[in-house]
């Protein structure tokens, strides 16, 4: 059988340390597929030769360009991964696919506006190439034996998933399509949230919110709660789930808390489920992300990671700040095409002052 081909889009700098304006995330990306036995790392592009030349000599890839459409049209690609930031995603992903890659794995989040994430995935679907979104952490075994749990039965019922975290968007991407994860992926029916915007926010070069309340149904009856920045210990946790019978919690923010723990109302002990060395993060979860997404190719099947499951998560996040601009509830399905936090920021109706 012979081997994938495999590009990358946005090498990045490797940077001493990952921040907002960059974590090289095609570093993970390849070491990931230097892992699978039928990926071949062929080709990289990135707009600036040194960081494109500079990734290359780190995986002994021959071929360079700045150009990603000159790359495409001279390498035949089967899969690439595109590392940039959001707003260019759907532009990227778009030429991938009419150029004929088979496979395309994209960072997270999946575009800056929600027409533009459902573009891409349209266009994707219309042309046969598997599109996925770097939601690795559905291969993590504490998110994996806490949804075990709850298909068990361990807490009774799933009644309502609650998470906090810095953002809605950018961190917060992780988070919603794992409350999706939990509930099976069902689709949510209409979301309520307000937020604050007071400091300039910027990651990746998109404006995420300083603090935000969320309150969402999902159309099962199941209800989805966050808090983000300075109310993130309201939730307290990276993700609470609870059930008739009993809580799960992931991520605890009480010092000392395991990576994973359970607890049946009417007993009052939290009981500790060992998860190895695995926290929020990690180890290993991109490399099994990766694996997932080429093993999908070769077998014909659809990856846990698909624009399918994104746009769901991507659709309540827009839904977010639509209620903000709309001041009251949003019902699902979102028909706006806009990033409505952008166009309250672009409008001066929300107005960030900029960093110190």
């Amino acid at each position: 059988m012979s081997k994938f081909r495999v590009g990358f889009i946005g090498t990045g700098r490797k940077p001493e340390r990952a921040g907002p304006m960059g974590y090289a995330m095609a570093y993970a990306h390849a070491d990931a597929y230097k892992l699978i036995s039928d990926c071949e790392l062929v080709a990289c592009a990135d707009i600036v030769e040194e960081n494109a030349r500079a990734f290359a000599a780190a995986y002994g890839i021959t071929r360079v360009y700045t150009s990603h459409r000159e790359m495409l049209e001279k390498e035949q690609l089967d899969i690439v991964s595109i590392c940039t930031w959001p707003m260019t995603h759907a532009e990227l992903v778009i030429d991938c696919a009419v150029a004929g890659v088979k496979a395309i794995h994209c960072e997270k989040p999946m575009d800056y506006t929600w027409g533009a994430a459902r573009l891409m995935a349209q266009e994707c679907e219309r042309r046969g190439v598997r599109l996925t979104f770097n939601h690795q952490r559905r291969f993590g075994k504490p998110f994996r034996m806490a949804k075990k749990l709850l298909d068990e039965g361990v807490v009774g019922e799933l009644v309502r998933v609650e998470f906090g975290a810095g953002n809605l968007y950018d961190y917060g991407s992780h988070n919603f399509d794992m409350c999706n994860y939990f509930n099976d992926e069902t689709l949510a029916e209409w979301v309520i949230a307000q937020i604050d915007y007071r400091t300039e926010n910027l990651v990746f070069g998109t404006h995420n919110e300083n603090q935000a309340y969320a309150l969402w149904k999902y159309r099962n009856g199941v209800w989805g709660v966050a808090s983000t920045g300075a109310g993130a210990s309201l939730v307290g946790a990276h993700h609470r789930i609870i059930g008739s019978d009993g809580i799960i919690e992931l991520g605890s923010m009480e010092p000392g808390a395991p990576a994973l723990r359970y607890r049946r109302f009417g007993k009052g002990e939290w009981e500790v489920v060992d998860c190895g060395n695995e926290g929020m993060h990690g180890p290993g979860y991109i490399e099994r992300a990766i694996a997932d997404i080429v093993a999908a190719l070769r077998e014909g099947r659809e990856s846990e990671l698909c624009a399918r499951n994104a746009l769901n998560a991507t659709e309540i996040i827009f839904a977010c700040y639509e209620s903000v601009r709309r001041r009251g509830r949003v019902d699902l399905p979102l028909t706006i095409t806009d990033n409505p936090l952008v166009d309250l920021v672009e409008r001066g109706e929300i107005k960030p002052q900029p960093k110190g």
